[in-house]
């Protein structure tokens, strides 16, 4: 536990770096803190901070910056949070239009992004199922077969698929006539645990197609449930602390791509209550080390069903960036319940 003194100092320090940008020196602590110290006694005060890890000091400067361990601490137990200002309120609740769900969510990215200029992002609302509506495979030539896969609600998706043999055109009516006939209407999941049942019953030369059918439908599934909206990623490149690092950024910039790993530190927020704070290396992900993320669930009627986050540099203004995400997941709830 730190005493008040240096509770004020660690505080001022961080606050002070995060306006600035620079390395803070006992004597701008001694002037801004409001307490009277001498620059000597907040040394002492600073190397003590420094022992328990909250700051550290860069070698080509006197001064000192907020670690990780620093930032959290200030986030946990010295953050004042702002309410935002009223207009920025009415201007995320004008832009989140009940009337047009399709374009909310990446709306409200948008408006994460550009209300923080950093980057926003916004994980779309999970299904709950989908049914399938047709199946078809074209060959494409030897042991190659483009599999067609129609959703009830219109999503078409394609995959190449390897056999072990080639199939005739034939069998690839009969195949798909068989899946078509036979699951059209059902959900995904319901169809892989008949077709489980039914395999022994099929015919051996259907086995592989049924087999890969339902296996890229279950990814489909999954990659559906599992989007998300970014906006402003070209922000960081804007980022002081950021830029300095080419190779982070590649780095960060393939985890957007890749989206997989990111998605699965966005999905804890929609198992969590209100604002979840990820500063640095408490992602787990490499990428994401000189970053804090920011994220709050958002629901459906009542329902949570994704999450919306904001991305940018642990030197960031906490106290105005988390009541940003935390109305924008409000004002999204609403405005998708509201349809």
């Amino acid at each position: 536990m730190l005493d008040e003194r240096a509770r004020i100092l660690l505080k001022t320090l961080i606050e002070h770096y995060i306006a600035e940008g620079q390395p803070v020196g006992s004597r701008a602590l001694s002037k801004y803190s409001g307490l009277e110290l001498s620059p000597a006694t907040v040394r002492n005060v600073m190397s003590d901070l420094e022992e328990l890890g909250y700051i550290a000091s860069p070698h080509t400067s006197a001064g000192r910056v907020p670690t990780p361990r620093g930032y959290r601490f200030f986030v946990d137990s010295l953050l004042t949070v702002r309410p935002l200002a009223r207009d920025t309120i009415q201007e995320v609740e004008q832009h989140l239009h009940p009337d047009q769900p399709q374009r909310v969510i990446s709306t409200a990215s948008q408006l994460l992004s550009e209300l923080t200029q950093f980057a926003g992002v916004v994980v779309t609302p999970r299904r709950k199922s989908t049914r399938i509506r047709q199946i078809e495979f074209v060959s494409l030539g030897e042991k190659r077969i483009l599999l067609i896969l129609v959703t009830a609600d219109g999503d078409v998706q394609n995959r190449i698929l390897f056999t072990q043999r080639t199939y005739s055109a034939s069998e690839l009516v009969t195949a798909a006539n068989y899946l078509s006939q036979n699951f059209a209407g059902l959900e995904l999941d319901e169809i892989r645990n008949r077709v489980r049942e039914e395999l022994n019953q099929l015919q051996t030369n259907m086995s592989e197609l049924m087999t890969a059918a339902v296996e890229f439908g279950n990814e489909t599934l999954n990659d559906v449930r599992s989007a998300y909206v970014l906006s402003g990623e070209r922000n960081l490149l804007e980022v002081e602390d950021l830029s300095s690092n080419m190779r982070r950024l590649r780095e960060l910039f393939a985890l957007f791509e890749q989206r997989t790993g990111l998605l699965q530190l966005l999905d804890i927020s929609n198992r969590a209550e209100g604002v979840q704070i990820f500063i640095g290396g408490e992602s787990g992900l490499a990428p994401l080390d000189e970053c804090s993320v920011i994220t709050a669930p958002y629901e459906v009627d009542g329902q949570v069903v994704g999450s919306v986050g904001v991305i940018g540099p642990t030197r960031m203004a906490y106290e105005r960036v988390i009541p940003i995400v935390d109305i924008t997941a409000k004002l999204l709830s609403s405005a998708l319940s509201t349809h």
